[in-house]
Order: C-alpha cells, then structure tokens, then sequence
C-alpha cells in the first residue's frame, strides 16, 4: 500500500507547498517583470546572471522556478541538479538552449512567450527585407566615408515582387501581412499549415523547392531542429533566382553560411540579410559578416522597447500561474490546447487520475496497455489531459515520488507501456465520462468515472459493476459473494478495529452472483485488517486504496 503523504495531486497544479516559491532569474529580465516577482507575496525571487553550468548546478536545486532568456543553458546536467524545479520559463521564442526532452522526463514544465516579440520579430524581418532591397546599410557606410555615390546603390522594388515564408507562425503570418501592405504577392511552405488558414491570410501554400524556384525574397521563420538545420544548403540555393534575396531572423543554423557566401560570389542569389548566427556574438571570419552583398544586425528582433517590456511580464505570469496552479500556458512540452478551461481540465484530470490509480491496485499482473475514451462535448480539448492524468494516477501507484502529468506519458513509452486515446463516438451512461479499459497477460478490467453536476468525479463502473462512488480518503475495494450476512460480517471487522465507515457504496453482478463494494473509511486500516477481511468465508477480494 503506497503512503498517501507521498501521492502528488494529479491536477495542473505543479506544487503542493504552502507558503514562498523561489524563483531564480538568470537573465536580463525586464524592470516591469521583476518588479511582478519583487511585489508577489508568495515569492521569493534571486537574480544571478551570468552562471556557469556548474555555478547554475550549484545553486538550482534551491528554486522552484527558473526564468532564462537566450544566454543560460538548460542542460541535463542542470535539470539533473535540482528534484525540487518544476518550471522553467523561457522570456522570448526560442528554446534551442533548453534541454526540453530531459525536461519532460524529469516533470519539469518548460513554457515560452511566442506572442510577446512577434510584432517586433515581423517588423525587423521586413525592416532588413527594405534594407537589403535597397542597400540601405551600404550606402549609409558610403555616406559616412564622405562619398556621394548613388549608383553604385541602385536598388530593386518589392511592389509586385513575391515573398516566399518559410514557416508560417505567428511571426510569419505577420510579415505576410505586411508585405502584402507593400503589394508584394505571398507563397509560404508550412506543412503543419491548412489549406484553410493559409486562405483566411490570403497566401498561397507551396512545397519548399517551389517556393525557393518562384520567390523574389525569401523570409525564414521556422523552429530550428535536426530537419531544418542547413536549411537553405547549396542544393537549395541552386533552386533560387539570381535577383533573389534571403532574410532570416529566425535561427542561424537555418542557413549554410559557407554556401550562401559561395552563392553570393558566383551571382546565384543577389544578397542576404541576417540577424541570427549558429554561433553569438558570430565567430571571427564567419563568411557572412562583412560580405559586400549581406546585411547583418546583432539579433535585434525582440529589441524594442515594448517587446521588452512584454516579454517580462508575460513570462513572469505565466510562471506565477502554473506555480500556483491557475493554468499553464504556452508550454511546449505539454501539447494541451490554447484555449482549454483549467478549472473544467483539473476536474477532469483529477477523476482520470483516481482511475488510473484504481486500475493499478486492482490489476492482477503488470499492465501492459491502457485505452482511454472521453465522452464529453469537448472531447478533443480534454484529451490529453486526460490522459496524461490516468497515466500519472496508474504510474504513480508504484512511483508516487517520481511521476506527474508532464512526464507520465514519457514513463509510461519508457516503460513500453501501450497508451491510446480515442474521443467517445458511441452511447455512454453519462454526459461526461472517462472510460479506461487496461489489459494484462490473460486479463483485463474495464473502469469509468463521470463529472456529475459540480463534484470532483464519480466512479460509475469497475468491471460488470455499477455503481456511484466517490475516490477520496482511503477505500476499501471489496469483491465477495452475494450472499447474507457479508455487511454484517466485514462492520464487525470494522467495528472491532475501532474504524467508521464514511459511506459504502455496492454493485452486483447477479449472473456471477458476486457483489464489489467501494468503502470510504475515516481512516487508514493496517494490515491486520485486511487480513481479517480476506479471512471472511465470503470475501473473495480486499484492497485498500488511497486518493
């Protein structure tokens, strides 16, 4: 029997702890944002920018939250310091420098702020489009040197010319929007992009080589990741116009430096305008900086004064609100939907967990697969979450201390533990019902719970039983033949023990002529006990079960 104290509660909530969350910052982080953690009462906020790795080990292990920008590093070895971090929010876009697979394993919310710079990303991408189209920074340095010379910088017009956007995101979408403003005609490749969505922004969808070969200028706003590193390589540049133009304020590893220098050399592409490097501040002889035929900014995209601002106060309250369990948002290792209602999910979560846990004291050998349905009229939002939670109420049954709902579905691939998920297309006894059905060598057990009116979730079928009871406190799940007298027989027992029975609710399956019953005790019976229980003539079954 597992030690309640040590069940974590299997909702949105990632801490139990009554009192101050520390939170360390180890990035410049905006005056408004610090001063949001400096006012929080239940916070207890440190500033320490500019740690090593091992500096940052040393110290992370005393935070419940850490805030980084671009500049610290979340390695394995840094999540590996710490049993007590739970969120790590990223003030900015990118999370190339968070370890967010270790992450997950390890539980740890990891979440980003992709709203806050995108205004600002969308307007220097488009300000460096400008530039480059009308060599803007050369003839500016002409100009300083005391020269006069204005052929030299004859430029090219972006009305009527067609931009090809290469992730169509937030930040794409917005330079879109702005290059159709200047009349220019739009193509964009994005394979997790509809049909639809590309027509509600008036673009037109096209493979990647497509778009290179009919693209004037070329915009890059796409994750950075082992199938988009290099990826504007000489294969691709061969694809391109010779009057082409590359802007990236993406990602540097996107782009092959050595090969777009070569292709700016030889006139395959007219220039390149770039304000991100593989490597920053960019190495001494990168090909790019200094080239004739390329404009280069040091990574302004967020650099304004109001996606400063932004970025700091958005990704504090983000952290506060998953800290206190109000809701998390824009995490990215956890796929629940933008627009899900947190107080409906915990509901949800907290009943799937109860589930899960059931399922486990109940199995009779290891549990090898789990099928999950939800029948509710947001089905496809609660999903995930719900699955997430019966995973974590199921895993953590043996590992209570080590699972909760962010990294419950990577224990259970570890485990190679079969998980499906289906929304609930047939008749179901409730309005809103979870049911979970697992299996094992040579057996297998149906359960459902439903939400009924406001409570936390009933369960309202183990096996061929029906009933309606509620998981909280310790329970006794008992399985006897119907027969007179158990009742009397197992309050003896109780009775003898100095025990109250909270509520007993039954099921019976009359072909089988057995009876489970789902007992709510008022307090936790010791071994003893159910010993006494399993020794009754008619008991067939008896487990004690925390929630």
């Amino acid at each position: 029997m597992t030690d309640p104290k040590t069940v974590e509660e299997p909702t949105f909530n990632t801490s139990e702890q009554q009192g101050t969350y520390r939170v360390l910052v180890s990035d410049k982080l905006g005056p408004d944002g610090l001063s949001m953690l400096s006012d929080a009462a239940d916070v207890d906020v440190d500033v320490k920018t500019g740690l090593s790795e091992d500096e940052l080990c040393e110290v992370i292990g005393d935070y419940d939250a850490l805030i980084v920008r671009s500049g610290t590093q979340v390695t394995a070895n840094v999540l590996g310091a710490s049993d007590r971090l739970k969120i790590i929010g990223r003030a900015g876009v990118g999370i190339d420098n968070v370890d967010v697979s270790e992450a997950t394993r390890r539980g740890v919310i990891v979440m980003n702020t992709p709203d806050a710079n995108t205004i600002a990303t969308a307007e220097h991408a488009f300000a460096l489009l400008l530039a480059s189209a009308r060599n803007v920074a050369h003839a500016h340095l002409s100009m300083t040197e005391g020269a006069w010379a204005r052929s030299n910088f004859t430029g090219v017009e972006v009305n009527g010319k067609t931009l090809g956007v290469i992730g169509f995101g937030r930040v794409g979408r917005a330079v879109a929007c702005r290059a159709q403003a200047f009349g220019m005609n739009v193509l964009a490749y994005d394979p997790f992009v509809s049909e639809k969505a590309a027509r509600d922004f008036k673009v037109e969808l096209a493979d990647l080589d497509d778009v290179l070969v009919a693209s004037d200028f070329v915009t890059l706003h796409t994750l950075l990741s082992d199938e988009t590193r290099n990826l504007i390589n000489a294969e691709r540049l061969a694809l391109m116009k010779p009057t082409a133009t590359i802007v990236n304020a993406a990602r540097g590893g996107l782009v092959d430096a050595a090969a777009v220098a070569d292709a700016l050399d030889n006139d395959q592409i007219r220039g390149i305008a770039i304000d991100v490097y593989d490597v920053e501040p960019p190495e001494s002889g990168h090909p790019l900086v200094g080239h004739p035929k390329a404009v280069h900014t040091p990574h302004l995209g967020a650099s304004t004064t109001e996606a400063q601002r932004g970025v700091s106060i958005e990704v504090v309250k983000q952290v506060l609100d998953a800290l206190r369990g109000v809701k998390v948002a824009n995490s990215v290792n956890l796929a629940f939907p933008p627009g899900l209602d947190y107080a409906r999910a915990n509901t949800y979560i907290r009943l799937a967990a109860n589930i899960g846990r059931l399922q486990a004291a109940m199995a009779d050998n290891i549990i090898t697969s789990v099928e999950v349905e939800v029948y509710s009229n947001d089905a496809e939002d609660l999903m995930r979450p719900v699955a997430a939670g019966l995973l974590q109420g199921l895993l953590g049954y043996e590992m209570a201390e080590g699972v909760n709902f962010i990294n419950a579905p990577v224990v259970a691939q570890e485990k190679g533990l079969k998980v499906s998920r289906s929304v609930g297309l047939g008749r179901a006894d409730y309005t809103n019902q979870i049911t979970c059905k697992v299996s094992w060598e040579d057996g297998e057990r149906i359960m459902s719970g439903a939400i009924v009116g406001d409570s936390a979730g009933r369960v309202v079928q183990i096996s061929g039983y029906r009933l309606e009871a509620e998981p909280v406190g310790p329970v006794l799940i008992m399985v006897n033949e119907d027969v007179p007298g158990v009742i009397a027989s197992v309050g003896g027992v109780f009775a003898d023990y100095n025990i109250n029975i909270g509520e007993w609710r039954l099921g019976r399956d009359k072909e089988r002529n057995q009876a489970l019953s789902f007992i709510n005790l008022d307090a936790t019976p010791d071994g003893a006990i159910v010993d006494s229980l399993r020794g009754l003539d008619a008991i067939r079954k008896a487990i004690i079960v925390e929630f």
